[in-house]
């Protein structure tokens, strides 16, 4: 049986936009769910910032959420931030299911025929230890190649969404010819800022290389918290579901996050100032 406190939302967090693919994707699995979407745009970007910096601005971001929605489960929907904070925050919040996002080196290890595969990054995850410990238990005897790919973090945030697609595809094209010169026929996605340039990746990588993220891995897991703690919405609910996207930081709102906000079907963006969203001006 349902859990009548279903109809709080399940909020998504990320240093920007990369939460909105992992908010997409959940909302085909859990359709009667309600979703709030923040992108820490004071934050951004997490990919420089050192680990602990990026604890302390995650837990202040989870506080915020928690007070402002009382989420039924929370989605840090970014490899950085779940690599820095993941733990901290399930022992700032135990009684709220939280969910990171683990790079999907596993998977990309074991479909890989050449034995290459190609990790691309934002600078702070490429060389953070917790992809070592992936790597050493989920690809070991093959060649892992790393590539940092900061810049293309910050065109993900600031151009791509008016961008065309020979632009978009110029900026992926250094950093993925790279891997696949190097003879990597796996290319794993472990930023979540770059799953908006998946379709160009994978163009630009040629045939025979699969482009591999994270999203179903991380929407399967959410999945089965809710179940486990009975807590996902029933159809017959009565409430309407709704999709909601935030953004921190102070007025004005850029255009870019007014055309990522129509292309996933979400409302706002509005600003979450402390645990309240603030009113248009």
């Amino acid at each position: 049986m349902a859990d009548p406190r279903d109809g709080r939302p399940i909020a998504f967090l990320d240093s920007g936009i990369g939460c909105l693919p992992y908010v997409s994707a959940a909302r085909a699995v859990l359709p009667s769910e309600s979703f709030v979407c923040l992108a820490d745009r004071a934050g951004f970007p997490y990919g420089t910032k050192s680990r602990d910096e990026v604890r302390r601005i995650v837990l202040d971001i989870v506080s915020r959420l928690v007070g402002a929605f009382s989420p039924k489960a929370i989605v840090i929907a970014c490899n950085t931030a779940s690599q820095a904070a993941l733990g901290a925050a399930r022992a700032a919040h135990p009684g709220i299911p939280i969910v990171g996002t683990v790079p999907a080196v596993k998977p990309a290890a074991e479909r890989s025929r050449s034995g290459i595969i190609g990790i691309l990054a934002s600078e702070g995850a490429v060389e953070d230890p917790y992809l070592d410990s992936l790597v050493g238990r989920h690809a070991k005897g093959l060649t892992v190649l790393r590539e940092g790919a900061q810049e293309l973090v910050a065109f993900v945030e600031r151009r791509a969404a008016a961008a065309g697609e020979a632009e978009r595809r110029e900026a992926v094209a250094p950093y993925v010819k790279r891997l696949v010169e190097r003879g990597a026929d796996e290319i794993v996605l472990a930023c979540t800022h770059f799953l908006h340039l998946r379709d160009d990746i994978a163009a630009v990588a040629g045939p025979g290389v699969e482009v591999v993220d994270s999203r179903a891995g991380v929407v399967d897991r959410l999945r089965q918290v809710l179940a486990e703690a009975g807590l996902i919405a029933g159809s017959s609910q009565g409430q309407k579901p709704y999709g909601l996207f935030l953004l921190t930081g102070s007025p004005p709102i850029e255009a870019e996050y007014r055309l990522y906000t129509e292309a996933f079907g979400l409302e706002g963006p509005e600003i979450l100032s402390g645990p309240e969203i603030l009113p248009r001006p």
